[in-house]
């Protein structure tokens, strides 16, 4: 799943989410944007907690959010948020071809958005059916490349590191990650190319989702 991401997408969705609670006292969509690139920045390996982020902000303009009105600011900034997330064409044919190969798979992602806000953009999307599991960094509380979300996917499917193939476009947080964490590691290539400096590079890079399935039948090795 490709998002895209950007400070004017995060001001859409801040603007939406303050006009739902449609009330007097509110920071304007520009300030909390604002403060929340200043005051919480997406960096380091530790998840923000989303919704504690968000009562603090609102906190901080004098505005005290109760449950239900912080569950509706979030629920209606992520569903803007969601209408920029979309899949590669091939990405389902790819999922039913790897699973009828026997395998077992995991999307893994770092995301600050919590499964219950998540979960059904991928049910949408046709994912949650086509995988095995979901480990999301908000429910770990660790992002790509800490080792405890590469370990929790691989408990979650019950394998061991030498038996499983990560795909990720990031070579810092994915390749490099799950490279430590004992992985083999395929670049995909077909949303971006990234070009971040690290110390290790991928056992393979696949320019389009079928290179994976090729990727993996070349390890599989022939079946019967």
């Amino acid at each position: 799943m490709q998002d895209e991401w950007s400070d004017e997408i995060a001001l859409e969705g801040h603007s939406a989410g303050i006009a739902a609670l449609a009330r007097e006292g509110l920071p304007t969509a520009e300030e909390l944007t604002l403060h929340l690139a200043e005051t919480f920045p997406l960096a380091g390996e530790d998840e923000i907690d989303i919704a504690a982020v968000m009562r603090s902000s609102f906190a901080h303009y004098g505005v005290d959010l109760k449950d239900d009105d912080l569950g509706l600011f979030l629920r209606t900034a992520h569903d803007l948020w969601a209408s920029y997330y979309s899949l590669a064409a091939s990405t389902h044919a790819l999922l039913e071809s790897l699973r009828n190969r026997g395998l077992k798979l995991a999307l893994v992602s770092n995301t600050a958005s919590p499964d219950w806000l998540l979960r059904p953009v991928l049910e949408h999307q046709g994912l949650v059916e086509r995988v095995d599991a979901i480990v999301l960094s908000s429910e770990v509380g660790k992002r790509k490349p800490h080792p405890a979300i590469f370990e929790r996917a691989l408990a979650e499917l019950d394998v061991r590191p030498d038996e499983a193939l990560f795909v990720g476009d990031r070579l810092d947080a994915d390749v490099a990650g799950a490279t430590r964490a004992g992985m083999r590691t395929v670049q995909a290539l077909w949303f971006r190319a990234d070009d971040v400096q690290v110390d290790v590079e991928p056992d393979f890079q696949a320019f389009t989702q079928m290179d994976v399935l090729n990727v993996a039948d070349r390890l599989i090795g022939p079946r019967d």
